[in-house]
């Protein structure tokens, strides 16, 4: 009995780590994207995703340093390498510049492909299941999504700036899948980590310019690009390897579609956005369609 009730124990904790885990990250990346905006009025987009994580790089690497953890293996490299140049370097710089050409709605419209994308590749390179119940809810989110899009009354334009997005939502995807199996031998914080510090790494060619570009920032600005550095960065890339460690990944990526009705909530505290009824309508039906994918797991 003992023992059942301390198996018991340890799954709620479990349950309770990963529940916080997700709700870091979907309201730090959510907040991104006002901070993004901000910070591209001072910043060219290269230029504010590579100050961005050197600011997010510094933290990590005194983790590293202090930690000391086991050094990735020769076969585990290249899932490590993708986690810096795809997630971190291609993701950001994708995204950034495409939000300087694509509205806010149209933009998380296409980035919220990326838990289909996953769910899709979780199946067929993973072996995960994902019941018909679950592929309900996600397209009942995904759908609410679509409707938030359109209430932000510019529609859908699909052009350069949209294919960067979607590059971008596929960056996120295949990082995914790419790194879920680190977590057998890493602890997250490690490969979050890591994806700071080699991301940075890679966005460096654009620093000394975004030095210079600093120089000259508004304080508005400087607060974004900092805030960008600490909160959705290191704080949310540490939380989402965290969840993705504990949860499925299609299931885990699911947690995503929470993204934009989070980022209209904090854009009506922040910027005093008010949301369309569409917007809360599409909020509604994006939570309804993770709490589908949810339900008796």
């Amino acid at each position: 009995m003992s023992a059942q009730m301390s198996m018991a124990n340890s799954e709620q904790r479990t349950d309770m780590t990963a529940v916080l885990a997700v709700a870091l990250t979907v309201v730090g990346w959510a907040s991104a994207f006002p901070a993004i905006r901000a910070g591209l009025a001072a910043f060219g987009p290269l230029e504010l995703g590579a100050l961005r994580f050197a600011i997010a790089a510094v933290p990590a690497a005194i983790f590293l340093a202090i930690k000391r953890p086991a050094l990735p293996k020769l076969n585990e490299l290249w899932r490590f390498g993708v986690g810096g140049a795809i997630f971190v370097a291609l993701y950001t710089a994708m995204l950034n510049i495409g939000e300087t050409t694509v509205s806010a709605g149209a933009a998380a419209f296409i980035i919220n492909v990326s838990p289909i994308f996953t769910a899709i590749m979780a199946m067929f390179l993973l072996g995960e299941r994902f019941p018909a119940l679950a592929w309900v809810g996600t397209f009942v989110s995904f759908a609410g999504i679509g409707v938030i899009a359109m209430g932000e009354g510019n529609g859908l334009t699909f052009n350069t700036g949209a294919l960067l997005i979607l590059g971008s939502a596929l960056c996120s995807s295949v990082n995914t899948i790419v790194q879920k199996p680190l977590f057998k031998n890493h602890h997250p914080l490690t490969v979050s980590a890591w994806n700071m510090v080699l991301g940075a790494l890679c966005l460096s060619p654009f620093l000394p310019q975004s030095l210079v570009e600093a120089a000259h920032a508004s304080s508005a600005g400087l607060g974004a690009v900092i805030y960008l550095g600490i909160v959705p960065s290191f704080i949310s890339y540490a939380a989402w390897a965290t969840a993705l460690s504990r949860l499925p990944a299609a299931r885990a990526s699911n947690f995503l579609y929470l993204v934009s009705p989070m980022a209209v909530l904090i854009g009506f505290f922040w910027l005093g956005e008010v949301p369309s009824t569409l917007g809360i309508v599409g909020g509604v039906l994006a939570l309804g369609g993770v709490i589908v994918v949810n339900m008796k797991r």
